[in-house]
């Protein structure tokens, strides 16, 4: 598949480009039933809750599976998606590379109880030679405002922030004053099983807390462009993928 003229500016200009129907429902329904495994059983390594919002509580809520590409060969067989690849490397303007060490995750929001994802870039954490790299989220069901959408604001790829504008997290102060006028910019676009959301690592985005009657899960990965190697001896230099 190859991406439109018009799809490619969306990305340049905004940060972000949805894909419609992009993946095999069937797909999608085999990856949540995994998913779901993996979840109820709680098998490491995992994010919970309480490590993301420095809890100490005893209970465990899980927040996220990590490395998840050796997990289930249905995973690796969506990160290694044949069919992506083109629409990738185009944006990219090199060939593909996926990063294992960053996201390779399968994303929760549990009803009522998971927290909001506040306002971030993705790269708060990454080392990396340069910002190309992209995420590759996938919607295994609907998502919607009320069950923890993702919101974007576009064109946020472009700035170039003070250090002033994010708390010691790294995390998007939403009362600092330039920072609440650029949010007022922010936008969403309900998803449905399949769809497909590519999103440039400094675009903002955030969630809200899952406010249905069901758990919300979706799959994300990274891809890196084939020149922008990871910075020696971080967290971010680890085995990868080629997948040219």
């Amino acid at each position: 598949m190859n991406l439109t003229n018009e799809q490619i500016k969306e990305f340049k200009d905004n940060g972000f480009l949805i894909l419609k129907n992009f993946a095999d429902k069937n797909l999608c329904d085999n990856i949540l039933e995994k998913a779901k495994y993996h979840l109820e059983n709680k098998i490491k390594p995992i994010e919970s809750e309480e490590e993301y919002t420095k809890n100490s509580q005893n209970n465990l809520t899980v927040r996220r599976l990590k490395q998840v590409y050796q997990r289930e060969n249905i995973f690796k067989e969506w990160m290694e998606n044949k069919k992506i690849r083109p629409i990738l490397k185009t944006l990219l303007n090199e060939s593909p590379v996926l990063t294992l060490a960053h996201h390779n995750s399968i994303m929760t929001k549990m009803s009522k109880i998971s927290s909001r994802t506040f306002w971030h870039q993705d790269r708060r954490y990454w080392h990396f030679e340069n910002d190309n790299l992209i995420s590759v989220w996938l919607s295994l069901d609907e998502e919607n405002l009320n069950n923890g959408l993702l919101e974007f604001v576009p064109g946020s790829h472009k700035i170039n922030f003070e250090k002033e504008c994010f708390d010691k997290d790294s995390n998007f102060l939403d009362e600092y004053a330039s920072n609440k006028e650029l949010l007022k910019l922010r936008v969403h676009k309900n998803l449905e099983k399949g769809d497909v959301v590519l999103f440039h690592c400094k675009t903002l985005h955030h969630a809200n807390k899952n406010n249905s009657d069901k758990v919300k899960i979706s799959f994300v990965y990274t891809v890196r462009a084939l020149s922008n190697t990871a910075l020696k001896n971080t967290r971010s230099d680890v085995k990868e993928v080629f997948l040219d």
